[in-house]
């Protein structure tokens, strides 16, 4: 807004597009943060998954083994067996397969957005459509973590 000398304000007529432009840019810096959150959470569960499977399996088999062994391996291999369970007790509890798959959709839903965000500032005009386009995406990106299986994208109203 410009005011002349006589006192009364002026609006400059490209104010609303720099307001879309700054917030589709918002959006886009948002969503590159968030999938670089994401990429790194799922790398995180990725490791704990394996870090608590691999030992609950290799340690149910040495304790199997140890215990058809000899009858005085038995006590060793039942600790072994105790801590086999604990390992996939944790894992079980942790469900660190599942977190890595929902970071992953979330990786990839963030991207979209980021990318088309992207895709609108190269634009010479923004439209309040765009904005809308993208705040939908959002809204699919920021679900992503919950769902189970659904794509990453917006998702068409249902009953329900």
């Amino acid at each position: 807004m410009a005011s002349p000398a006589d006192g009364t304000t002026t609006r400059d007529p490209d104010e609303p597009a720099r307001h879309l432009r700054a917030e589709i840019e918002r959006l886009r810096d948002e969503a590159t943060r968030h999938k670089t959150l994401a990429h790194r959470r799922a790398e995180f569960w990725a490791k704990a998954h394996v870090a608590l499977g691999f030992p609950a399996a290799l340690l149910a088999g040495t304790s199997g083994a140890a215990g058809l062994a000899t009858a005085d391996a038995r006590i060793p291999a039942a600790l072994l067996a105790l801590a086999s369970a604990g390992f996939a007790a944790g894992a079980g509890f942790l469900r660190s397969d599942t977190r890595c798959r929902a970071n992953k959709r979330a990786r990839h839903a963030w991207a979209a957005v980021e990318g088309r965000a992207t895709v609108a500032l190269a634009r010479e005009r923004v439209t309040p459509e765009d904005l809308g386009e993208l705040m939908t995406h959002r809204q699919a990106a920021l679900a992503s973590y919950d769902s189970e299986d659904s794509p990453p994208g917006p998702q068409p109203l249902g009953p329900g």
